[in-house]
C-alpha cells in the first residue's frame, strides 16, 4: 500500500483527492498536491488538513515565508524527539501519542514513533470523529489492537 492511498483513506472526508506528496517532515506533516493542482498540508499532531496554496506559484511563495518554514521544520520538537527516541527508521515519523487538540503535550512522554501510513490514517480518522464536536468537549480514547 502506498502513501497516497493512506492519505486518501485518512483525509478524503475533508475533500482531499491526493495525487502527489511534494514534501514531508519528521513529524509526518505532508504537503500534498490534489487532482485540481491545489496544495494541502496534512498536520497529524494538530489533526488538521487544509489547502495552503491554490497553485505551484503560491506554494513556492509560501515556502519562502519564515513563519511557515519555522512551523514546518519543527526544529526544537524534532531535536527533543530525536534525543529521546533516537533517529527515525525508514518509513517512520515522530508523533504525539495524544494529539494536541486532545490535550497531548508537545514533548516528553507524549512522543513516539509510528509508520507514516499509520500516522496519516489514524490522525485522519480521529480528526473525522471529533470534527463536529465543540471546543472543550469531553473525548474518551479507546485503543484497540
Amino acid at each position: 500500500m502506498d502513501l497516497i492511498s493512506s492519505i486518501a483513506r485518512g483525509w478524503s472526508w475533508k475533500g482531499l483527492e491526493p495525487t502527489l506528496v511534494v514534501g514531508e517532515n519528521d513529524f509526518g506533516n505532508l504537503l500534498v498536491e490534489d487532482v485540481q493542482g491545489r496544495y494541502w498540508r496534512v498536520c497529524p499532531e494538530d489533526l488538521t488538513c487544509a489547502v495552503v496554496a491554490n497553485d505551484r506559484s503560491e506554494l513556492d511563495a509560501l515556502s519562502r515565508q519564515q513563519d511557515f518554514l519555522r512551523d514546518w521544520y519543527m526544529v526544537s520538537l524534532v531535536e527533543t524527539a530525536r534525543g529521546l527516541l533516537g533517529p527515525l527508521r525508514p518509513g517512520y515519523k515522530y508523533c504525539l501519542k495524544i494529539p494536541g487538540p486532545l490535550g497531548g503535550e508537545y514533548g516528553g512522554r507524549n512522543l513516539a514513533t509510528i509508520s507514516i501510513r499509520e500516522l496519516i490514517e489514524a490522525s485522519g480518522d480521529v480528526a473525522r470523529q471529533i470534527d463536529a464536536m465543540p471546543d472543550g468537549a469531553k473525548v474518551q480514547l479507546k485503543v484497540a489492537d
